[in-house]
């Protein structure tokens, strides 16, 4: 039989554990659901991360990645986690990079993007079917914002069928629909075209739909 010093104890430790739960910051057209992963990059990554490409290394309590020229190629690392209506949030500082990306794949081939750079913020459906393929990547919407260097930023993706929508800094919103981008998702990416960039925060949400979205909201969000 537990004690009541037990049983306070195991309230207050299951109350903290509760309270430790990442919450996200607001979203627009859907609502959150279970937390799928959660990743401060505060420490060297497990075994659950594959460097496809670059270099990648976690420094400051921030995750680090950097283009190396032998590769010719941004520098990529991937983890797989199932989702198909879904929330993404991270923090990033861009710090000498041309381009960065949150990229979604499924089994095939990729799915969609959200691109950042110095100038703005762009989200895409990717070419899903490599680059002899027919299919293409198709720019959904860009947004011209500066997103300045050397500071850390805000991103909140959000995946609702056939809709996504990214959001900068809780303001400049990117929106677009695409029958692919409602396929489920089996991995997920963070890519560095040029010098580095660094990434903390990261958290995944399944995600709900939000009944009172409406895509004409937009103009006030923007």
């Amino acid at each position: 039989m537990r004690t009541p010093f037990a049983l306070l104890l195991a309230a207050l430790v299951g109350g903290t554990l509760l309270a430790a739960e990442p919450k996200p910051s607001p979203t627009l057209m859907t609502k959150p659901g279970k937390l799928l992963y959660s990743e401060d990059f505060a420490k060297p990554l497990d075994a659950s991360w594959k460097v496809g490409k670059g270099k990648w290394d976690s420094a400051s309590e921030a995750l680090r990645g950097a283009e190396l020229k032998a590769d010719m190629h941004g520098a990529v690392i991937r983890r797989n986690l199932e989702m198909t209506d879904a929330i993404v949030q991270y923090s990033f500082k861009l710090e000498g990079a041309k381009v960065s990306t949150l990229s979604l794949n499924d089994s095939k081939g990729h799915v969609c993007r959200v691109q950042l750079r110095a100038n703005g913020f762009t989200v895409q459906k990717d070419d899903h079917d490599g680059k002899d393929g027919a299919d293409k990547a198709v720019v959904l919407e860009t947004v011209e914002t500066p997103i300045k260097t050397g500071e850390w930023h805000a991103l909140s993706v959000e995946f609702r069928g056939t809709e996504m929508l990214a959001r900068l800094d809780g303001k400049h919103v990117a929106y677009g629909q695409h029958e692919q981008v409602k396929l489920p998702k089996t991995n997920f990416g963070l890519t560095v075209a040029g010098e580095t960039a660094s990434f903390k925060e990261l958290r995944v949400w399944a995600a709900e739909a939000d009944p009172t979205w409406d895509p004409k909201s937009l103009k006030k969000a923007k």
